[in-house]
């Protein structure tokens, strides 16, 4: 998740992933914050399941299925689909995976989930729309996408990150996408918020800033 906390002169503060100050935050922070030249943004960057309240973060950013009941919240980015991808040095060492069942002959990389108790597990449609997850096995563990990302483009393994997150080194030939017919999509980011705080104008201007507003069909 995100988390993202106001500080003096005005401010905010929030909790997030490494993924989502890259998708969400980073392309409309520039913008944002010369805009608005008294405004102060703290992120604090954390895989768990911070308590916003209990912590005194003004908001968090996670995706949608796993918000409180008791929250607001704000969509702020466009569904995310996972993609396993590895360097074209690894795939000259080892036949890459025809379907998820062969990563377990794979050098796979892994991301440990604080609340979770483990790490991530990596998840699959099949070609019948059935949903399959399971732990991979490697021999590295990293703490965010972004060092999976690192690992991956330096040939150590296959990592399993947002496509997005992946998509400019896969453009520019650093990665190779792999399983992509069998890519899970799931909803996308939201930052969320207590209903029963109330916000300062600082906050109100940085939700609106970041409102992902839907494609029109």
């Amino acid at each position: 998740m995100i988390a993202y906390r106001p500080v003096r002169k005005m401010g905010t503060t929030s909790t997030c992933t490494d993924a989502a100050i890259e998708l969400v935050f980073r392309p409309k922070l520039l913008e944002f914050l010369q805009q608005y030249p008294d405004i102060n943004i703290e992120f604090s960057m954390d895989y768990a399941f911070v308590d916003i309240v209990a912590e005194r973060f003004d908001a968090g950013v996670r995706i949608g299925e796993a918000i409180e009941k008791d929250m607001v919240a704000t969509r702020v980015g466009p569904d995310w689909r996972f993609c396993v991808v590895g360097s074209p040095d690894y795939f000259h060492r080892h036949l890459p995976p025809a379907t998820p069942h062969d990563l377990r002959r794979h050098n796979c990389i892994n991301m440990r989930m604080t609340t979770a108790g483990g790490n991530l597990k990596w998840e699959f449609r099949e070609p019948t729309g059935r949903e399959i997850a399971f732990r991979v096995a490697g021999q590295t563990t990293f703490s965010n996408s972004m060092l999976v990302l690192g690992a991956a483009i330096d040939g150590i393994g296959l990592g399993y990150v947002p496509y997005d997150l992946a998509k400019p080194d896969i453009e520019m030939g650093q990665l190779v996408e792999v399983l992509s017919e069998w890519s899970l999509e799931c909803e996308g980011p939201y930052l969320y918020y207590p209903s029963r705080r109330l916000h300062s104008p600082a906050f109100a201007a940085l939700v609106e800033a970041m409102r992902y507003h839907l494609p029109v069909s």
